[in-house]
């Protein structure tokens, strides 16, 4: 990134933080926790012990950060080395994408950047101007897909309250600051739960491995199969209503699957689960070491901000995670789809000089379609 357009950043993103240092806190035993940071154009800088809110608002204006990061574990010794810094226990975090919806609509709003001479087109496996496959994806992220992505959050924070009895009150809803959700639980059972056990519960929730024998199926006698109950608890009840529909439909539906087969069961399995299955990135949830985005923090790739989620029916992403002030910036843009934020349409653009709030252009910086003049 440009010089330029990284002291504008840093700039606004300093402004930013010393106007809303009431969004962002250390979190419950700060001490014990690990912290971290990147700058624009610089990698990583982990190992950092906060412990009050007064270290983290000075480590903001002091460093001004590009991304600021907390972990989910505690530890004895955060600031040391991650083999000596002796592991006590982690909270539970999942994290929603859309990319990983694999949603048709997104390829409507992406288009791609060539990394061999910049150039900016509408999604293409090659870069139309010099035909490099150094191509890199540009997403800007729909309300369709934020749709998509709330219905995902919605399963799986049912399967949190009804299949792992977690109270409700200790599910937060954030929204990550880009493309996604991410769901944190605290003062659970869970916490000390190692990387092995949270694959277990990924895999329930994802729906992975279901067989026909999960369901009751006798492979060698299915006359003698024992199918669910359309109102059974957990994944079998869920499983029955896609498979019956309706109560009364029940033993039909039976017949047909019996009579169909195996094979042809295993099939249908397989297409329910990408169906109900909840699509979380079970990577996130399993690495008791991650350090996760602070909540109240400015996410760089889009220049949004990570923040708690009330009401997710009423929740606007592109509203009430865009918080910087609508200033004038002239830019130069290029970018060939339109995007809406704070309920205004900017673009599309053909490399040309225009002039936007200040909230569009620090979007369209980081997304990397426009640069300063």
């Amino acid at each position: 990134m440009q010089e330029k357009n990284i002291e504008f950043l840093e700039d606004s993103f300093k402004q930013f933080y010393f106007e809303h240092f009431d969004l962002i806190h250390v979190p419950e035993n700060s001490n014990q926790r690990e912290f971290g940071f990147q700058k624009f154009n610089s990698g990583m800088k982990r190992h950092i012990s906060l412990k009050t809110d007064k270290d983290l608002h000075l480590l903001l204006m002091q460093n001004i950060p590009s991304d600021l990061y907390c972990s989910n574990a505690c530890y004895s010794f955060p600031n040391l080395p991650m083999s000596e810094k002796d592991w006590q226990n982690a909270d539970l975090i999942f994290d929603i994408d859309a990319k990983d919806l694999h949603l048709d609509v997104r390829n409507e709003h992406c288009c791609i950047k060539c990394s061999d001479c910049s150039e900016i087109s509408p999604l293409k496996t090659s870069c139309p101007k010099c035909e490099s496959h150094k191509i890199s994806i540009i997403s800007l992220t729909c309300k369709s897909c934020i749709k998509a992505v709330k219905e995902e959050v919605r399963k799986l924070n049912e399967i949190l309250i009804n299949d792992f009895s977690i109270d409700k009150n200790d599910v937060k809803i954030f929204f990550s600051g880009n493309e996604g959700f991410h769901l944190h639980v605290k003062s659970s059972s869970y916490q000390d739960l190692g990387s092995k056990e949270r694959a277990e519960l990924t895999d329930y929730i994802m729906l992975r491995g279901i067989i026909p024998e999960t369901l009751g199926f006798k492979k060698f006698n299915p006359e003698k199969s024992s199918f669910p109950n359309f109102d059974e608890p957990g994944w079998r009840g869920r499983v029955a209503k896609q498979l019956y529909v309706t109560k009364s439909k029940k033993s039909e539906s039976i017949k047909q699957i019996i009579s169909s087969g195996y094979t042809n069961f295993q099939k249908n399995l397989e297409e329910i689960k990408e169906q109900i299955g909840v699509k979380i990135d079970p990577n996130v949830t399993v690495d008791i070491h991650r350090i996760f985005r602070l909540a109240g923090s400015i996410n760089s790739k889009s220049g949004l901000t990570k923040i708690l989620v009330d009401d997710l029916e009423k929740f606007d992403p592109y509203v009430d995670a865009c918080l910087f002030n609508d200033e004038k910036i002239t830019l130069r843009a290029n970018c060939p789809i339109s995007f809406t934020l704070k309920n205004k349409n900017f673009g599309p653009y053909s490399n040309e000089i225009t002039t936007v709030p200040r909230f569009a252009a620090i979007y369209m910086i980081c997304k990397g379609i426009a640069f300063l003049t």
